[in-house]
């Protein structure tokens, strides 16, 4: 099997991409995988003649390129984060979420409807094209066929480059407070509940105050135009008090 000689020195992870084509490099060494590699990315299990033959394989080996290509990034890239905040933001870079967001930047779900279009109905693929886990399984496996195809430092920059707007998401946008705050008063033994304070405006346009009630007392408060998000500026208030923000 022809492979393409990898690049002769190891590239960086921590640039950043320098225009918003993020991924471009990551869908063509997609295309450019042999067909065989890439029909096993896009067959899914329902039309697989046996489980080894769908995808799935692949996607467990494909979560670790990942998690790999994320850590070492975040690593180089933010050398005074805490392990604990490290690993808080790997966790949502790596998430099924984020996973699937990329693979629809790819165009991954494309490549699943013409995998499939002799398979099963087109209602069918349809489904599971619009499936948030179907997406990122896709996704990890073709990070797994990838890797088997030309190792681990051939593709790495491109994984990151790909995952960049979602590392720079889960630094400004996605602070989950409610689960560190839940976290931060397990390991003193407390707990939390959330209770609705207050709720104003019509049905289409609610506004949610709520109160973040630890051991019976409250220890935060928060508004927003959803609960969700009235919880999480609970939280936040309450983890300032508690010292406990990074």
């Amino acid at each position: 099997m022809h492979r393409r000689s990898p690049p002769s020195g190891r590239p960086s992870t921590t640039s950043r991409p320098t225009s918003n084509t993020s991924g471009q490099e990551l869908r063509r060494l997609i295309e450019q995988l042999p067909e065989e590699r890439r029909d096993h990315v896009f067959t899914h299990s329902s039309w697989a003649p046996d489980r080894a033959s769908s995808y799935e394989r692949l996607e467990f080996l494909g979560d670790s390129v990942l998690e790999l290509a994320t850590a070492r990034a975040l690593y180089e890239r933010y050398p005074d984060f805490t392990e604990g905040k490290l690993a808080k933001i790997r966790s949502h870079v790596v998430s099924r979420a984020s996973c699937a967001v990329v693979a629809r930047d790819l165009g991954l779900a494309e490549w699943l409807l013409q995998s499939g279009a002799d398979e099963v109905s087109r209602d069918e693929l349809e489904r599971l094209a619009a499936n948030r886990n179907v997406l990122a399984a896709l996704l990890e496996a073709a990070l797994a066929a990838l890797f088997l195809e030309h190792g681990y430092e051939p593709i790495e920059r491109a994984v990151v480059e790909a995952f960049d707007r979602r590392i720079e998401y889960a630094l400004t946008d996605h602070v989950d407070f409610k689960t560190e705050l839940q976290e931060a008063l397990a390991r003193r033994g407390m707990h939390v509940i959330y209770s609705i304070v207050d709720v104003e405006g019509p049905a289409h346009e609610r506004f949610f105050t709520c109160a973040a009630m630890v051991d019976g007392q409250e220890l935060g408060r928060g508004s927003g135009s959803a609960k969700k998000s009235a919880e999480q500026s609970a939280a936040k208030e309450a983890l300032q008090k508690l010292g406990a923000l990074d």
